[in-house]
C-alpha cells in the first residue's frame, strides 16, 4: 500500500497538487492546511475537488479547525485524510482549543489543533491512520510546555489502540524535541530513521525537518522518501508498507 503525507498550503498549487496524486496513485493521503469549500472556481483546490481529481471512488474525512467565509462561501480550514478503502471508525480529538466558526484573522487565535483517527480494514487486517497538525510557534521548532502537553494527550491516545498504527503530519517539532520525544518512544520515526535533512524546499526560507510518519512495529515499510516535486511549500512523504 502507499500512503502520502502533506502539508497542502491550502492547496495553492491545484494543478500540481492534482497531478502530483493522479501520478503516485496512493491508496492513503494524510494531509494538513486542507480547505473544505463546496463548488468550483476557487483560487485553491478545495479538499472535495481534491478527492475526485484522483479518478477512483475515494472517501474522505475533513476536520477543520476554523472556518470563514470566502467569496460568499464557507471555507473550512483543518486537517483532511483520503483513501480508496471506507473508513471502518472515524474521529477526531482536538488537542488545543475548540473550532471557531467565522475566524477572525486579525484576532483570532490560529492554534487550534486536532488529531483525526479512521479505521481501515486490509484484507481482514485492522489498520489505524491518524493524521495531526502541530501547534506553531512562530520562533522555533522547539516546542514548549503547551506542546508537551499536546503530545502527551496524543501518546496516551496512542495507547487504547490495539493493531497497526501509522501516525502522520506536520508536526511543527524538530526531531529532537522534549515534545516530539513523547512519540518518539512510542513509535518509529520514519523521518529520523532514513535521516532527512528537511521537509521544506525552496518555495520557503525553512529548512527544517517537521513532517513526519511514524509507524508501529506491526507495519513493514518497504520504502520511504521525501519527494522533490513541488506541490507545497512543505514536502510531501510517501510510505510504501504492508501490514
Amino acid at each position: 500500500m502507499k500512503l502520502i503525507q502533506l502539508n497542502i498550503w491550502s492547496g495553492r498549487l491545484e494543478r500540481q497538487v492534482a497531478g502530483f496524486f493522479e501520478a503516485q496513485q496512493p491508496d492513503i493521503a494524510c494531509l494538513q492546511e486542507a480547505v473544505s469549500i463546496k463548488g468550483n472556481g476557487a483560487i485553491f483546490v478545495g479538499f472535495e475537488a481534491l478527492q475526485k481529481s484522483w479518478h477512483k471512488p475515494t472517501y474522505g474525512f475533513h476536520t477543520p479547525m476554523f472556518s470563514f467565509k470566502f467569496m460568499n462561501r464557507t471555507a473550512r480550514f483543518g486537517n483532511g485524510i483520503i483513501s480508496t478503502l471506507p473508513f471502518t471508525e472515524q474521529q477526531a480529538l482536538y488537542t488545543n482549543l475548540e473550532p471557531k466558526e467565522n475566524f477572525d484573522f486579525d484576532t483570532d487565535d490560529y492554534n487550534v489543533r486536532n488529531l483525526q483517527h479512521v479505521q481501515l480494514d486490509v484484507d481482514g487486517k485492522k489498520l489505524h491512520i491518524l493524521n495531526h497538525h502541530g501547534h506553531h510557534i512562530p520562533e522555533h521548532k522547539n516546542g514548549d510546555e503547551s506542546t508537551i502537553r499536546q503530545m502527551r494527550q496524543i501518546r496516551e491516545y496512542l495507547n487504547q489502540l490495539d493493531g497497526p498504527v501509522i501516525l502522520t503530519g506536520d508536526f511543527n517539532l524538530s526531531p529532537t524535541s522534549r515534545s516530539l520525544e513523547l512519540i518518539n518512544e512510542k513509535l518509529d520515526n520514519l523521518s529520523v530513521k532514513y535521516r532527512l535533512e528537511t521537509t521544506r524546499n525552496q518555495l520557503t526560507y525553512k529548512k527544517e525537518v517537521c513532517d513526519y510518519i511514524f509507524v508501529s512495529e506491526r507495519v513493514k515499510v518497504s520504502s520511504f522518501e521525501a519527494s522533490d516535486e513541488v506541490v507545497s511549500d512543505h514536502k510531501a512523504l510517501i510510505l510504501e508498507f504492508d501490514i
